[in-house]
């Protein structure tokens, strides 16, 4: 049927209609799949599982995005479904990583209660490892993320799911689901144990000489897991200086193995580790702001330090490009931009660049198209169309932009 592409591309619009899955591309990507777990076995097949299952959830995530409701029913069945029969296979039966991303499409297709149970129901397989379990950090993580979202303010957090979840994460003992109350004396006990378990694992990962990536995610884990029950039991304060601690130790470690060892595998998983939880830091302080009233200045600096770091990195680049939004003067997002496009060769700043102009662009013309009798234009803005034509020059220009079929697209999309 001519030219279509596989999977889906987010960032083109039609008219009114985003360009979503195609049938064609869906039908070879499913092929793909059906192919492979029958050749696979084991931790291979547990593998494509997961993977699998991720891109459903991003399907789910897409319907969501769109508002199509029909849409969202129908593929939550099948997705469901899908997650029900991996779960199902012997293999799969202990697998935290698919129970885990299972209660998360729960989740996301509003079936708080299901989602609970089913988080519930894996915390109580998992046996007892505590936060020696990368895997059940992980969930337990989740879970109370997805739980604090659900708060409308800080006040009364102490007494919430997510504070039980995290406390019970410290005892080493089964689960026990959440009854409506968290006993004072169980969160200064999982504070401590927090404690201690940080320390440990920042001075192994500062000793040892090969910082397993296995380790480096668990670390993630648990500075995530310390700074959420920090933030719901002492505050956003408590919870930015456990990052920030956890931040400059990574990078010592970071540098002191660059010049012991020279080339150590051990290297690769630390700027990971600090990237990844970096992210963590940028995500809870947007929430924060979400929620309560705090400035909006710690949130840009930590940004614009990661992203320095990290040019790479979209999660951040759409933090960053959703505060600049609210911001009228584009001066200072333009001059980052630029410096950031200048000290790497990565394309996702020129991408974010182009998109962050084409939304400033959207909202100026919705300004002055607005039907109010007399225009006054809020957004004092000339020559929006040749700033972004200019950015796609200079984009498709660099090694990378030249080989990349999106930025050719977008730039046609645009000159249309």
């Amino acid at each position: 049927s001519g030219f279509n592409s596989i999977g889906h591309m987010d960032t083109m619009s039609r008219g009114r209609h985003q360009i979503g899955h195609y049938k064609e591309g869906e039908e070879f990507i499913q092929n793909v799949f059906h192919v492979l777990s029958q050749i696979f076995t084991g931790k291979e097949k547990s593998n494509l599982a997961i993977c699998w299952l991720q891109y459903e959830i991003s399907k789910v995530i897409q319907c969501l995005q769109a508002k199509k409701k029909k849409k969202l029913k129908a593929q939550g069945r099948k997705s469901k479904k899908l997650a029900k029969n991996f779960l199902k296979a012997p293999d799969n039966r202990n697998n935290l990583s698919l129970w885990k991303l299972y209660a998360y499409l729960e989740w996301l297709l509003g079936n708080t209660d299901d989602s609970r149970k089913v988080f519930d129901t894996a915390l109580c397989t998992a046996g007892t490892g505590g936060l020696k379990s990368a895997q059940l950090c992980s969930l337990s993580l989740l879970y109370a993320q997805l739980e604090v979202e659900l708060l409308e303010s800080t006040e009364g957090a102490v007494m919430s799911r997510a504070v039980h979840v995290l406390t019970k994460l410290t005892e080493n003992g089964p689960y026990v689901p959440y009854s409506g109350q968290v006993l004072p004396m169980n969160v200064l006990k999982a504070r401590k144990a927090y404690e201690h378990a940080l320390q440990d694992y920042l001075s192994k990962t500062a000793v040892s000489d090969q910082g397993q990536v296995k380790d480096t995610d668990q670390l993630v884990n648990l500075v995530g897991c310390y700074a959420l029950f920090q933030y719901l039991t002492v505050g956003i304060d408590a919870a930015v200086l456990i990052y920030t601690q956890a931040s400059e130790k990574l990078e010592v470690s970071g540098s002191q193995k660059c010049e012991n060892t020279g080339e150590n595998f051990g290297i690769l998983s630390f700027p990971t580790a600090l990237e990844a939880v970096t992210v963590l830091h940028t995500n809870l302080l947007r929430f924060h702001m979400k929620i309560s009233v705090y400035p909006l200045n710690p949130l840009r600096e930590a940004l614009t330090e990661a992203l320095k770091r990290y040019p790479s990195n979209q999660s951040l680049w759409r933090s960053y490009i959703h505060i600049q939004r609210k911001s009228h003067s584009a001066s200072k997002a333009r001059r980052f931009f630029d410096s950031v496009t200048r000290s790497t060769n990565s394309l996702e700043p020129w991408l974010f660049a182009i998109q962050a102009e084409q939304m400033r662009k959207k909202l100026t013309e919705k300004v002055q198209r607005a039907d109010v009798g007399e225009i006054h234009c809020t957004i004092p803005e000339t020559g929006l169309t040749n700033r972004i034509v200019a950015l796609f020059e200079h984009a498709i220009q660099s090694e990378n932009g030249t080989h990349c079929p999106l930025l050719w697209r977008m730039y046609l999309n645009f000159m249309v």
